[in-house]
This record gives C-alpha cells, sequence and structure tokens, in this order.
C-alpha cells in the first residue's frame, strides 16, 4: 500500500509540474512539456498496475 501512496504523491507534484510548465510554456509541443507529459503517463501507468496488483 506504501507504494501505492507514493506513486500517487509522485502524480500529484508531476501534474503540478506539468501544469506550471504549460502556462509558463504556452506551447504543448514544447519539448520540455512533452518530456513531463511521457514521465507523467508512466507514472499513471505504474499506479494502474499496482492497482490491478490490489484488486486480484
Amino acid at each position: 500500500m506504501e507504494k501505492i501512496e507514493a506513486v500517487n504523491k509522485k502524480i500529484c507534484e508531476m501534474r503540478q509540474l506539468l501544469q506550471d510548465l504549460i502556462n509558463e510554456k504556452s506551447n504543448l509541443l514544447d519539448p520540455e512539456v512533452i518530456i513531463v507529459s511521457q514521465e507523467l503517463d508512466k507514472a499513471l501507468n505504474e499506479y494502474n498496475n499496482l492497482l490491478k496488483k490490489v484488486n486480484k
């Protein structure tokens, strides 16, 4: 359960970072925005996989 909570916290932080970057860059195609978005996707996938394991 601690792992799920840690990943959830990471997701919240990454979402805020992504939102701040989007506001700063004003361009969704900025390479930095894309990188952070991809990292957030990875964290969301990890979270989803952890939830699947718990629910089995």
